[in-house]
């Protein structure tokens, strides 16, 4: 099978051992009700994001074309793939940035559409950014409910409710074992572990059903990193499902359970981490697979 070709189940329905797992978990794929061109429709309960045949264009310039991926509960979900890939047009239609040109998005078997992110957060739909999208004057309590402030009502005057929020946002970061000096300082005062796990925690706190993590750990350190990773772990310990967009393969490979690999705005195919390696997924984004079988 071209490495260039979306995944399909064989003649006789059996599956590649190095190929993505069945959607189904009991080593069967279900045929696509599509043409022959289609990636293996998920035919699972538990997944929780099915990407069906995503395109964005913009003018004449195609971002990504034709993307089939899912992404199951209680899992964490890579995406790679060199610059240029298309791998953040991918997770800006899915968080609501973009409005697909083609194809659908469903979430838990249902077609959503995604006029803004706010929308894609109303689904339960989260994305940390690489730039972490804090405000560093504001505290962490305020940071963690921001644009989601509580309030008392007093007949017609409303009031922020501060002690609430300041005890949620406790709970929040307890919650995760986040390590903060306290929920009043300052974000500027923070590291920049400190600040993705903040980010995280907002994230996991308000996104009931799907993380989005693009780059989490590019400017850490290696202690800030690992301790990173555990909140991500957490996430998925809790049944969340995690999306994950990472250049370090090394981190791929230890925290992923399902990768899927993206080259020049197409999907080159899928992988459970499992069945796959580092130079499996370097030959796949650069080609030279295919260019050896050719």
């Amino acid at each position: 099978m071209s490495l260039d070709e979306p995944i399909h189940p064989s003649g006789d329905g059996s599956n590649p051992s190095n190929s993505i797992s069945s959607p189904s978990r009991n080593g069967g794929l279900s045929p696509s009700t599509r043409n022959s061109s289609s990636a293996t429709i998920p035919n699972s309960s538990n997944v929780l994001l099915h990407v069906d045949r995503v395109s964005k264009w913009f003018g004449n310039v195609h971002a990504i074309t034709d993307i089939t991926i899912w992404a199951y509960k209680g899992e964490i979900t890579a995406i790679v793939g060199d610059n240029g890939a298309g791998k953040s047009t991918l997770i800006k239609c899915i968080s609501g940035v973009h409005t697909p040109t083609a194809g659908q998005i469903l979430i838990d078997g249902k077609p959503v559409h995604f006029a803004s992110p706010e929308d894609a957060r109303r689904t339960g739909i989260e994305t940390v950014y690489q730039n972490l999208a804090l405000c560093n004057d504001l505290s962490i309590w305020q940071n963690l409910f921001l644009n989601r402030e509580l309030v008392k009502r007093f007949g017609p005057l409303a009031f922020l409710d501060q002690r609430t929020m300041r005890r949620r946002s406790a709970e929040m970061l307890s919650r995760l074992e986040v390590n903060i000096p306290s929920i009043n300082a300052r974000v500027r005062r923070l590291s920049g572990g400190q600040r993705q796990a903040v980010a995280i925690s907002r994230a996991a706190s308000w996104g009931s059903h799907l993380v989005i993590m693009d780059e989490p750990t590019a400017a850490l350190g290696v202690r800030e990193t690992a301790r990173v990773e555990e909140l991500i772990l957490r996430l998925r310990d809790d049944g969340l499902a995690v999306l994950l967009i990472s250049h370090n393969f090394d981190q791929v490979m230890r925290l992923s359970n399902q990768i899927w690999v993206m080259r020049s705005g197409h999907l080159v195919g899928g992988r459970r981490t499992e069945n796959t390696s580092g130079k499996e997924l370097v030959a796949m984004i650069t080609g030279a697979q295919q260019e050896e079988q050719s």
